[in-house]
Order: C-alpha cells, then structure tokens, then sequence
C-alpha cells in the first residue's frame, strides 16, 4: 500500500475529532487516524505548536482556537449567518424555543447558527454538528428542494435511525418530501430523540434556489404546530428576502 501523503496525515489527526470525540489522548489520535504513535506524537506537536490543537493539563488535546477563527471565514456560513441573525432572533423572540440555521453538505445537514431557548427542549445540535438530512426538519426541508438526482441517490442509501420513529422507509421518505414541497415546511416528529418536535421551512435566494433552511424545535408533548408554521415561515421568507429573493408575482 502506498504510504500516505504529510498533508494527508495531518488531514487525519484532524479528522480523528469530531462531535463524538471532542476530546483525545495521543493514543486516542494515533488510533482513530491510522497513524503510528511516533508519526502522531510529530503531527499534534505540529499542530498544537500552530494553534490547531490545544493541550490541556490533563494531556488531553482540544480542537484549538485558530481552526475556530478560520471556519468562521467560511463565506457561505459567514454571510448568511450575518443576514439571517435578525430573523433568527425574531423567530426566538416569538417562541422562546430552540432556533436553527442550516445548510445542506452532501447528504448531510450542517447546523451554521443556533439560538437555544432557555427552557427549551434538549437537542444534540451545536453549531458545526451534522446529522442526514432525512432525520431532522431543516433537512426535510433542503432535501425536499433539492435536484430529483440528489433525492433518488438519497432514497437509495440506507436510511439511518436514531429512534423508533425514524423515518427508514424510502417510499415514505419520498411520501414526507412530496408533502414539503406541497405545503412550505418540514415537520419532523421524534425523529432524533423521543421528546422533541421541529418545524422548519425553506430559505430561498435569488432564482428560487434553496440554500438553507431554518427551523424551531419544542417539545414534542407540547407542540402547537399550527401556531408555529406562521412564525417558521415568516423567518424564512425574510432571510429569503435579505438574500435577494423575489417571490413569484401573481398575474
């Protein structure tokens, strides 16, 4: 086998953390990214010496802040954060809830801002985290918008489930996207944990385009959801907006 690249090594230490494991020892590095305790040992030092990892006293390593303050140049995170915040923050004001802005990745939805309710429902989301698309509102919402080719190679793949109620089934994951588009907005039922409920509706740029989706997400035993549409959908007809979309005029 031919030995891996330097970029691609260090590419691996980096990868080696994720949401799961936001914490590593050494070994812990040298494992996840198929490296040698030595090859390892030279590119954390690297790494750490630069600012991408952090050690604490413990000798556990943290991603460090300088990764943090290159991903917050990311343009597309970036502008539309800035955009959509107000709106964010409306949407926040108005339910007191759970509020999200995410973007489509591949198969998968990335959560760019978040606004946590104070006494809101628990939710395994953070700003960064990714899940797939067919287990959370927003990416109901951006699958449901996207190609006819993303969504029949989506349907194709095995379908992951987090709880009971997750939708697995292809056909009715086609049923559920067919209803998104036919109403505006994403309902998403227990689909992560047992206890939760998201509403979510699509942000539309210039031409129509779907580039991300915004959402609030309750308690599932609470939940109002004809109460909650109306806000959803008016956040993301005013990121839409901010962003430069016209909608269709009547003739």
């Amino acid at each position: 086998m031919t030995p891996r690249s330097a970029p691609d090594r260090l590419l691996a230490v980096l990868a080696a953390f994720d949401h799961g494991h936001p914490a590593l020892s050494l070994t812990d590095i040298s494992r996840r990214a198929g490296l040698t305790l030595t090859t390892a040992h030279r590119l954390v030092g690297a790494l750490t010496d630069w600012g991408a990892l952090e050690r604490d006293e413990d000798g556990v390593y943290h991603v460090g802040l300088r990764l943090w303050e290159l991903a917050a140049l990311a343009p597309r995170a970036l502008a539309l954060r800035q955009i959509a915040l107000p709106y964010l923050e409306d949407l926040y004001e108005a339910t007191h809830e759970n509020v999200q802005l995410a973007v489509r990745d591949g198969c998968e939805v990335v959560y760019i801002e978040w606004i946590s309710g104070r006494s809101a429902v628990g939710v395994h989301i953070r700003v960064g985290a990714r899940w797939p698309l067919h287990a959370t509102g927003v990416g109901l919402a951006l699958l449901a918008h996207g190609e006819p080719a993303l969504q029949d190679a989506y349907c194709a793949r095995p379908l992951a489930s987090f709880t009971p109620h997750t939708i697995t089934d292809p056909a009715r994951l086609r049923r559920v996207l067919a209803e998104v588009r036919r109403t505006g907005v994403a309902v998403s039922t227990r689909q992560v944990t047992d206890d939760a409920l998201s509403v979510a509706a699509p942000v539309r740029g210039p031409g129509g385009a779907v580039p991300a989706a915004v959402s609030v997400v309750v308690p599932e035993r609470d939940a109002q959801v004809p109460a909650l549409i109306p806000a959803v959908r008016l956040a993301a007809r005013g990121i839409s907006r901010a962003l430069g979309w016209q909608p269709a005029r009547e003739t």
